[in-house]
């Protein structure tokens, strides 16, 4: 993976500009051989309209929410998309102007409002965004387009059409939830959001969201809060991208990326002012780790883990050995805050350009970290961690914390493994051997990546002057091994006849099998999920990001 290559042409720009969406779907040509198993389909959330009214929006992840769809059916694909009939997107296109504030991009007043009326807007505050153009997964049978907010939005999987607004505020005590949630075999879906806790300070909800109902009533009418984690800093809550999940244990990463809450009220109460405006470095905290049990649910106070600053964005997978906790993570070393470094103005730049601007970002690296369970005052000072396979440790201080070494799975200069993905339905809390991810060129997305956690060994698939998405693994029906399965990416080439296309790669070897390709640009693409055809719903697994 360390191979550099390089974009002097800068075709990455295509990827963050602005598309129409699609009347109906489109048929895709294809070349190589499709598995005839492969059937259902691949849903795609990201931004695909970066400015409106002559007004651009900032940020990578303040472009407008557009549902992707490749559809797989008797050796046929055809690919289709819709914008998120959300509020954001309606009053935007209705008033042709940015209405709602997003993530880097501040909302102002209405210039036909006289200066009272303005006055006045600014002092309510500004509207919490429903843009959901993070992620898409199932909860109960329905589906939700999501971001990191209060607001999901409940789409139609086959005509993408909007069904429902949804404020989680009715239903559970956290501001927003994360767009990464864990589902356990029987549909259980769990997910993290911050909250007021005791004394009016900030913490952090563990939630559950029960499967299906007998009775067909709404599953997120019986979501209820399960344990409570206390933050670090009273009025100033880490961000979280994600978490993660084993057999008996949340663990929940408290990076030094801080959200200082009075900034936040008072910014977006007098000022015109962003989310990014709100966030903050503590340059002295590092990064704490908290245990949580599942069954019963209490926070395991007790467990004090320490280690160096970093930013924190996406869990690869966690697991228990032999009275550990092993926790894999794609890492930002510092306490810099990356997202700072993702904005559109930078990204758009010329290939130079881009590269000196991820020369001042924190380094990617893929660590593994191991906590022990059993903490004796005896071991004081020693290196606690006694798992053969792994050179990271855990040595407990006088003052009863546990400071964390990891061992780095992957490092390369600039060279990011991130979006990681596992055979989620097999492996997801248990001890496993492989990731699949996104390699970012100094942010650029440039190739799909396959990572031995075990030895290290890296495979790679990568071609000229293409931008490939995060890859989804879907597992062949029947399959014994981890491996066996296929990679699913959604892959712009600017500048070919057909630039938009569905890469099917061998998950073993990352060797093509196919691709359908389709005549029209597609934009940059978050993440996602593999919806099964009715003949593998029960046997092949639906992803789900970690």
């Amino acid at each position: 993976m360390a191979r550099r290559v390089e974009h002097p042409a800068a075709g990455y720009k295509k990827i963050f500009e602005t598309v129409e969406e699609l009347n109906e779907p489109i048929p895709a040509k294809i070349t190589g051989v499709i598995p005839s198993w492969l059937g259902g389909s691949l849903l795609r959330m990201g931004p695909g309209l970066f400015e409106i009214g002559g007004e651009p929006f900032n940020h990578l992840f303040d472009g407008q929410a557009l549902l992707h769809k490749f559809d797989m059916k008797d050796g046929k694909v055809t690919y289709y998309r819709k914008f998120i009939r959300t509020d954001a997107y309606v009053r935007a296109m209705t008033e042709n102007r940015v209405v709602i504030t997003e993530f880097g991009t501040a909302a102002y007043p209405d210039p036909c409002k006289n200066i009272f009326s303005r006055f006045f807007t600014y002092f309510r505050g500004i509207e919490v965004t429903d843009n959901c153009m993070v992620n898409v997964y199932p909860i109960g049978e329905d589906f939700y387009a999501v971001t990191e907010t209060n607001y999901i939005t409940k789409v139609d999987p086959d005509s993408l059409e909007t069904l429902k607004k949804v404020d989680l505020c009715k239903y559970l005590s956290v501001n927003g939830v994360t767009a990464h949630p864990h589902t356990d075999s029987d549909g259980t879906v769990y997910n993290m959001g911050n909250c007021f806790g005791k004394n009016m300070s900030l913490a952090y909800n563990i939630v559950k969201i029960p499967p299906a109902q007998s009775d067909k009533s709404d599953p997120i009418e019986r979501s209820e809060v399960v344990v409570q984690l206390p933050s670090s800093e009273r009025m100033k809550p880490s961000y979280f991208h994600s978490f993660g999940l084993t057999d008996n244990y949340f663990v929940f990463v408290e990076q030094p990326v801080k959200i200082n809450l009075l900034k936040f009220l008072s910014a977006w109460s007098i000022r015109g002012a962003s989310y990014m405006d709100c966030f903050e470095s503590n340059e002295s905290m590092g990064t704490w780790f908290h245990l949580a049990t599942r069954d019963p649910a209490g926070h395991m106070s007790s467990h004090k883990f320490r280690t160096s600053a970093f930013n924190l964005f996406h869990h690869i997978n966690a697991y228990e050995d032999e009275g550990f906790i092993v926790v894999d993570l794609c890492t930002w070393k510092g306490y810099d805050f990356v997202y700072d470094y993702l904005y559109l103005a930078n990204l758009r730049q010329e290939w130079e350009e881009v590269k000196k601007a991820a020369m001042r970002a924190p380094q990617p690296e893929v660590r593994r970290y191991v906590l022990p369970l059993d903490l004796h005052k005896e071991e004081q000072g020693k290196n606690l961690v006694s798992l053969s396979y792994t050179t990271a440790t855990a040595v407990l201080n006088i003052d009863g914390t546990v400071w964390l070494e990891p061992e780095v799975l992957f490092s390369g200069p600039r060279l990011a493994f991130e979006f990681p993905q596992i055979n989620y339905s097999l492996c997801r809390g248990k001890k496993y051997s492989f990731a699949y991810g996104l390699g970012l060129n100094h942010f650029i997305p440039d190739r799909i990546v396959k990572l031995n956690v075990q030895t290290k060994e890296t495979w790679v698939w990568q071609e000229e002057d293409c931008y490939p998405s995060e890859p989804l693994f879907v597992q062949t029906p029947g399959a014994t091994q981890e491996d066996d399965g296929v990679l699913l990416s959604i892959v712009v080439k600017p500048g070919a006849e057909r630039p938009g296309l569905l890469l099917v790669l061998d998950a073993m070897n990352l060797t093509e099998l196919a691709r359908a390709e389709v005549d029209i640009m597609i934009p940059v693409t978050l993440h996602g999920m593999y919806r099964p055809g009715p003949q593998l719903s029960s046997s092949s697994s639906s992803e789900e990001d970690t």
